[in-house]
């Protein structure tokens, strides 16, 4: 006799959930290679792949791969303060640099001390554009050093 989901241990819901939710996007990653080599659209370049959710979601997953993500990360996160109003941006900025920037960030990108001094001392009135040396050579590092990695893997296989 079943006595309903009660009777399961908490844990192994958890556990199901977590297998369910990587099951989706397992899915989700194997449809966007196949409509991209059936139509044969697979982006030859960054900015191309990243104008698409779905090629956000498949270079994700090869960064995550590769302990990488938070290059990707940060290029959203600059993506999304560029867009927001000015009233968000100083807590924006600093939760950027807070994140990525910093020395201690628990998601820190590798940026060269130059551009490190320089956003620090910009974080005091960030503007609209604060990260955007930094978030182009974010890119630059993706496009030159992860993005062909991420075309000869099986991501796109």
């Amino acid at each position: 006799m079943c006595k309903g989901l009660s009777a399961i241990q908490s844990s192994c819901l958890e556990k199901a959930k977590g297998m369910k939710v990587k099951l989706t996007h397992l899915a989700e990653k194997q449809e966007w290679v196949h409509k991209h080599r059936t139509e044969e659209k697979l982006p030859h370049d960054l900015e191309t792949l990243l104008n698409s959710k779905m090629g956000i979601q498949a270079f994700r997953w090869f960064l995550r791969s590769e302990f990488s993500e938070e290059n990707l990360e940060f290029w959203l996160a600059c993506e999304d303060y560029k867009n927001s109003s000015g009233s968000k941006l100083a807590s924006k900025a600093q939760n950027i640099y807070n994140r990525f920037i910093n020395p201690d960030a628990p998601r820190e990108v590798n940026l060269d001390s130059e551009t490190r001094e320089m956003l620090t001392d910009l974080m005091e009135t960030p503007t609209a554009e604060t990260f955007d040396e930094a978030q182009h050579r974010i890119f630059t590092l993706m496009a030159k050093d992860s993005f062909p990695r991420f075309l000869r893997s099986t991501y796109t296989h």
